[in-house]
């Protein structure tokens, strides 16, 4: 039996920072294309996790059948203002993992816990 390589990205979010949403789903699908398991630091908003699945849409084939993605939940930030008007609060995202969908299988998920299994079956 042949050993198989899995390649972990862990993405910073002083890079992520540094890029528009678009370079920031192009960078993600690539990577996620080849192979590898990415981990964002502090995951996407709600828009550019939307983003990164209409272009995963547009690009499964026979040897791509897209991405399998999960997040904590987004941290609620509201200052004194959002506080005394009940509006405004930021939804800050977290850490996030996203690979193939046929090698990345989520088992659980809680609130500041995700368990994961990584599969070499389809390599």
């Amino acid at each position: 039996m042949k050993d198989k390589d899995i390649q972990l990205d862990l993405i910073s979010y002083d890079m992520l920072n540094g890029m528009t949403s678009i370079e920031k789903t192009r960078m993600i699908l690539d990577r996620v294309q080849e192979g590898s398991i990415v981990i964002l630091e502090r995951g996407l908003t709600p828009a550019e996790e939307a983003t990164l699945i209409e272009y995963t849409m547009t690009e499964i084939r026979d040897d791509f059948p897209g991405i399998e993605i999960e997040s904590y939940p987004p941290e609620k930030k509201s200052g004194w203002l959002e506080k005394i008007f009940g509006k405004g609060a930021v939804h800050e995202p977290r850490l996030t993992i996203i690979g193939p969908a046929n090698e990345l299988k989520t088992i659980s998920k809680e609130r500041d816990f995700i368990s994961a299994v990584i599969s070499t079956k389809n390599r």
